[in-house]
């Protein structure tokens, strides 16, 4: 059986391909080079509806919840130090979108601020991913049981489908591809 914490690790796939974009959008608009206001937009909107509001839902949610009812610290260690990041990201992800808003209102003053919160969120992210891919994620696997597993899965499909609504993943998915293509990955 595959376990849901796979369904994590492939989400994060799809936020460092966006991380990637982001990255070579600042550098581009670093360098003076034209790239479009609304990219950073788009960015923002994946970063708040699919990196936040459907996968750290889960984590937050469900999977982080059930490790502290397992014995894992909530109040510290590494839960409390991906929850942190989490609040950082918000606050990169806010400072993105109102600056990306400005910037296509044809404020060029914003440009720096775009650039500042999308490599910083973009090297969180970076980092953040590797700790749960890599140290959280097997620890969840370690812990829990078949039956933990089990329902871990039918709490995922329910933010899935219940809280955040089908066809998410599919719509940010395109989204990802469609801006890779601008940048021309």
């Amino acid at each position: 059986m595959e376990k849901p914490t796979e369904l994590l690790v492939a989400e994060h796939d799809i936020i460092e391909r966006m991380l990637n974009v982001l990255n070579e959008a600042a550098d581009r608009l670093q360098r003076g080079e034209p790239v479009s206001a609304e990219l950073f937009v788009k960015a923002a909107d994946f970063i708040q509806n699919f990196a936040d509001r459907c996968h750290h839902a889960k984590e937050e949610d469900v999977l982080f919840k059930l490790m502290g009812e397992r014995g894992v610290p909530t109040q510290g260690g590494p839960i409390a130090v991906m929850l942190l990041e989490h609040e950082q990201g918000r606050g990169y992800r806010k400072g993105l979108a109102d600056a990306a808003e400005h910037l296509k209102n044809g404020d060029a003053s914003a440009a720096q601020a775009v650039i500042e919160n999308a490599r910083n969120y973009a090297a969180l992210l970076s980092q953040h991913i590797q700790k749960e891919n890599n140290i959280l994620y097997p620890m969840a696997n370690q812990i829990f049981s078949e039956q933990d597993q089990q329902n871990l899965q039918r709490e995922f499909d329910h933010v899935e489908n219940d809280v955040i609504g089908k066809g998410v993943h599919e719509k940010y998915h395109h989204l990802v591809e469609e801006l890779e293509k601008q940048m021309g990955f």
